[in-house]
């Protein structure tokens, strides 16, 4: 085995515990649109969240948006009556959002909110969203999933999931193992799955019900598909050697997966309903880490048949294979946009491993990260933010960054290390 692929393999064992996500936002864009998203009134009843709060934080996330300070307010308004837009624009704010929370039938609550233009003293949208009193933050990452896109024309991508994998060290040598899923901002984690031996390479299918995972429980490297609903699981591949990187294609009824079950680890496709393997590549080099093109035609895949990583895709029915990068010694893990034309990739240069975006269509290859140990890069479905692990503090933590490397956010971890992060699709 290569001694790249080994190090690469090393580095995802050498994990351990981490506790909540906190979101900080450590640089924005040049012009963040300014906001206030006033305290939503509470009518009848006490709240467990505070759906104004999360709606502020989701935006200020982004870098899109800055979101006033609820301490420099001169008002609370929750109905259109009680704005005076004048004190809103001297205070600098483009847009407001007011809402209000009052009991609804069936013991739901309801949340009426309301987006203000400030500038042209007019109501851009609103909407009267019902929820119980246990998910009023999904009820809140909806209203900034809308308020997003009004004012973008971006799909908004705060109610879908990320799941990522944890270790907690026991003792030396005794790790706990976790499989772990969380909002957007990291906000309710609960584990999935739970082993003493190391799990790996989280994959999301494409409608969002179910992951497919390496897990080493049985002693070896094996793949499962599991069934969120239900926790319902499947051991889909165990063969001798390596089993590892699943990928879910397009239309959910297959897996890329890599194999060393022929001697020398290979790209295989695994039709789920049968149980049939097609070996796509053939080569004395590591061919791994592969992704599907959004129109499931093509696999993408990390091999070294050129002396050194480097990102191929390969046409399924015709077998063409296509270099995809050329700058740089060292590009792996890509992963494409869902319109197909961006790869994001890791890429080492002189001063360590980032993340860095290649147009498919102009080759221009940007680096997005300054950091030096940043790896498993996954995009949002709305293709805005690329989420990663890294080290900071020595610990590891999740951080994201814009596709134009203007945004950028960390996720310390408070209780140790955090790994392979997967970012869900749109969930109905």
């Amino acid at each position: 085995m290569k001694k790249w692929f080994i190090s690469a393999f090393l580095m995802m064992m050498a994990v351990t515990a981490r506790a909540d996500l906190v979101v900080e936002v450590t640089q924005g864009v040049d012009a963040p649109t300014p906001i206030a998203v006033v305290p939503f009134q509470a009518t009848g009843l006490a709240l467990n969240e505070d759906i104004a709060q999360i709606v502020s934080d989701d935006l200020g996330r982004s870098g899109f948006f800055k979101p006033m300070n609820r301490s420099n307010m001169l008002g609370t308004p929750s109905t259109e009556e009680q704005v005076f837009f004048r004190d809103w624009r001297v205070s600098g704010n483009d847009y407001m959002v007011i809402g209000r929370v009052a009991p609804a039938a069936n013991g739901q609550v309801q949340a009426s909110v309301e987006l203000y233009d400030v500038l042209k003293e007019r109501k851009v949208w609103s909407e009267a969203v019902t929820g119980n009193s246990n998910n009023l933050r999904d009820v809140a990452h909806y209203i900034s999933d809308q308020v997003f896109e009004k004012l973008t024309g971006l799909k908004g991508a705060f109610s879908t999931r990320i799941v990522y994998v944890t270790a907690k060290m026991n003792t030396p040598g005794n790790f706990t193992y976790k499989l772990q899923m969380a909002d957007s901002d990291g906000a309710r984690p609960r584990t999935i799955l739970q082993s003493k031996e190391p799990i790996l390479s989280p994959a999301w299918s494409q409608d969002g019900s179910k992951l497919a995972y390496v897990s080493f429980e049985s002693s070896r490297p094996a793949i499962y598909v599991q069934e969120l609903a239900t926790g319902q699981r499947q051991k889909v591949q165990t063969f001798r050697g390596l089993n590892g990187s699943p990928a879910w294609s397009p239309d959910g009824s297959r897996l890329a997966l890599v194999l060393s079950k022929d001697g020398n680890p290979e790209v295989y496709i695994l039709t789920l309903a049968t149980g049939q393997l097609d070996r796509v590549t053939h080569h004395y080099g590591i061919d791994t880490e592969p992704t599907w093109a959004p129109d499931g035609q093509s696999i993408l895949f990390t091999s070294d048949r050129a002396g050194l990583p480097q990102i191929y895709s390969l046409n399924l029915p015709t077998r063409e294979l296509k270099r995809l990068t050329y700058e740089g010694k060292y590009n792996s893990r890509g992963r494409l946009t869902q319109d197909g034309r961006f790869l994001t990739m890791v890429h080492q240069d002189g001063s360590g491993f980032h993340i860095a975006v290649q147009d498919l269509k102009t080759n221009r290859l940007d680096i997005l990260t300054s950091s030096s140990l940043d790896e498993s890069p996954t995009i949002a479905p709305n293709g805005s933010i690329i989420m990663y692990a890294t080290k900071k503090g020595g610990k590891g933590v999740l951080a994201g960054v814009s596709l134009d490397g203007r945004v950028r956010f960390t996720m310390p971890n408070g209780d140790g290390d955090v790994r392979e992060p997967a970012w869900s699709p749109y969930l109905q």
